[in-house]
């Protein structure tokens, strides 16, 4: 196993991570109200990229080991890095729009699920817990606490409410790249025995399902789906540790 190399952020660059947070965090909130019944993942995909740029940012997904958009738009049964296209969202769908965005040479990264138009109680309550999750994991964490506190607070909320937990992807360090050390997981592994510390910088994002937890990849190279065809659930928020606290950045 390769060592992981934590690169701590100090005052000012968790301040750029900040300004490059609320970016996104504005982003992510106008796109959130843009999706509808009969709209293209392809059409969110250009607004988004004409938002960011109009704020001086960079999307930082786009290129990325090739990757050709600005957003990962995942529906129903995918589970993360949806490429955009033709494709309409549908009433009673369900949308992760997963965005990561560059400025002053600072990463953030968030990501949203959203109801399409209106969606049965199953579903609602699906999103509300998978969302809840994620804030379980912020609340568990604390400079002293281990990376494992997080990965146990996301894992015991969804498995009680009898939801899938995707083992195949995690959350990650983030703020000088899209993607650092260390990993954070949704479930715990033993030697997950990182401990937090003043100037952590970490993407947290669970990943849920309604069921099952394997996933296969499209032939696209990209597009991840659920195997039992289970519909799936992505939140992600930046978190800070600053002062000893958590402090979430894409608020």
């Amino acid at each position: 196993m390769s060592e992981k190399v934590i690169r701590l952020k100090d005052h000012k660059d968790i301040e750029g991570i900040r300004r490059a947070s609320d970016i996104l965090s504005s982003v992510l909130l106008e796109l959130r109200n843009m999706v509808k019944p009969g709209m293209s993942t392809g059409d969110l995909d250009d607004e988004a990229y004409r938002m960011v740029r109009q704020h001086g940012a960079t999307p930082s997904f786009k290129g990325y080991q090739g990757y050709p958009a600005t957003l990962c738009t995942s529906v129903n049964d995918e589970v993360i890095h949806g490429i955009p296209g033709k494709r309409e969202v549908q009433e009673g769908d369900i949308l992760g729009i997963d965005c990561g965005i560059i400025y002053n040479g600072y990463f953030s990264d968030a990501a949203i699920t959203v109801p399409v138009g209106s969606v049965n109680d199953q579903i609602r309550r699906f999103l509300q817990v998978t969302e809840e999750s994620l804030y379980k994991g912020i609340e568990a964490s604390a400079v002293g606490k281990k990376i494992r506190d997080i990965s146990q607070a996301i894992y015991r909320h969804l498995i009680q409410h009898g939801y899938g937990v995707i083992h195949a992807f995690c959350g990650h360090g983030v703020g000088f790249e899209l993607h650092e050390d260390p990993s954070v997981p949704n479930y715990v592994i033993p030697e997950n025995n990182i401990r937090i510390e003043e100037g952590l910088v970490i993407a947290i994002e669970p990943m849920a399902t309604m069921c099952g937890s394997s996933v296969r990849q499209y032939d696209d190279g990209w597009t991840v789906c659920t195997l039992d065809g289970s519909w799936a659930a992505h939140f992600e928020h930046t978190v800070a540790f600053v002062h000893g606290k958590a402090e979430i950045l894409t608020i």
